[in-house]
């Protein structure tokens, strides 16, 4: 092997002796490259990749609710809510939810003003679940006192089990610097844009203030922000018309908006029921991702989605998304499969009507299972 010329610079500085050693024309290879040895044989050397390939999953769930119904059976407590979909929930990477409720201390009370108690945050952040969403209709229900209280509470949880929370700021200095919330998972930097078209009680002065879709500047700026510096930018709007099963034109141009800022995908809540799924510009769109856990019982508002996100890091260092997956879910309530609030993955419990208490149950799951695809099937085309 040929080394080329290497120049050695002696200094002095200060009656001190330093040395410094220039080596020039010394080539790292880092492609396939060949040495000529003895006999003209040749060793072949394969370029080093400069990432491990990783995939990260991130797994996004509808609106977690606390009706006066569940309120009166919490005594029994919350374990059986999210035991079929818990290995789900833990697996993933990142598990984000709406959090569809105040925390504002009792009295509690459901709909329509939502206050649940301190413990259900808790258990949820238990289960697994690292992002809780802010950002919807109901963080006002209680005034700015309920809003506060309710900060305090995930706070106190993000101290003890490490959740986060966005779409909520408490601060003219935290919603400058901190309007998206950014994690980094096995490398990746994802960051998350939570808004929402409004609140029940209207806006307020006080702090902490919820990001509201009209706020077109602060949102373009939050996308600006994370395009530069994040991997994946996943937007996650509060919008559409409730118990409508097909996105409206006014979420498509929001969409479309929301792309154009930087949005590499958007997933919305709000309609409590399941909507469909679209592309705009190559990006995904899944316009809502219904209930989760609610007492609600009206048409279609028991059946949800959970929304798998799966992110790949190539070996050259690039981020892709992998196209959205959808798992099918069902929100039994007493007296169906089991005598809590209990959800499950419908595709795993088709066929096994014998596990029900009551048949009503599992014959409206199956009907409105079929109902909802066929209506988003049919939009498709």
């Amino acid at each position: 092997m040929v080394w080329d010329k290497i120049i050695l610079n002696i200094f002095v500085v200060n009656n001190n002796m330093r040395y410094d050693l220039i080596i020039r024309n010394i080539t790292l290879l880092f492609t396939v490259f060949t040495i000529s040895v003895f006999g003209g044989k040749s060793v072949a050397y394969a370029q080093r990749p400069l990432y491990k390939a990783d995939t990260l999953t991130i797994r996004v769930f509808g609106d977690i609710m606390m009706h006066k119904a569940q309120i009166d059976a919490a005594h029994k407590g919350w374990g059986k809510y999210f035991t079929y979909i818990e290995d789900e929930i833990k697996n993933a990477d990142l598990a984000v939810a709406n959090m569809e409720f105040t925390l504002a201390g009792e009295p509690y009370s459901g709909y329509p003003a939502f206050s649940a108690p301190d413990d259900f945050a808790e258990h949820i952040a238990k289960c697994g679940f690292d992002i809780f969403l802010c950002a919807n209709n109901h963080i006002y229900d209680k005034g700015s006192a309920g809003t506060a209280r309710t900060l305090k509470i995930y706070k106190e949880l993000s101290n003890k089990y490490g959740i986060r929370y966005t779409g909520l700021t408490e601060s003219s200095e935290e919603r400058e610097e901190n309007l998206s919330l950014t994690v980094i998972r096995k490398g990746m930097k994802i960051s998350f844009i939570n808004m929402t078209y409004g609140t029940n009680l209207g806006a307020t002065d006080h702090w902490p203030k919820v990001l509201y879709q009209s706020e077109k500047e602060k949102i373009s700026n939050a996308l600006s922000k994370a395009e530069t510096e994040s991997d994946i930018t996943i937007a996650l709007p509060h919008w559409g018309t409730e118990y409508e099963l097909l996105h409206s034109e006014s979420q498509a141009i929001t969409a479309e908006w929301l792309i154009n800022g930087g949005a590499d995908l958007i997933i919305g809540t709000h309609p409590h029921v399941a909507q469909d799924v679209g592309r705009i510009n190559g990006v995904e769109v899944a316009y809502s991702l219904g209930n989760l856990v609610s007492n609600m019982s009206a048409a279609n508002t028991q059946l949800g989605l959970m929304a798998t996100i799966k992110i790949v890091r190539h070996p050259n260092g690039d981020v892709s998304l992998l196209p959205l997956e959808l798992t099918h879910l069902w929100c039994s309530r007493p007296g169906g499969l089991t005598n809590s609030y209990t959800v499950i993955p419908i595709e795993d419990f088709i066929g096994r009507r014998d596990l029900w208490l009551n048949d009503w149950d599992y014959e409206k799951m199956v009907t409105t299972y079929e109902r909802v695809r066929k209506t988003h099937n049919n939009n498709e085309h």
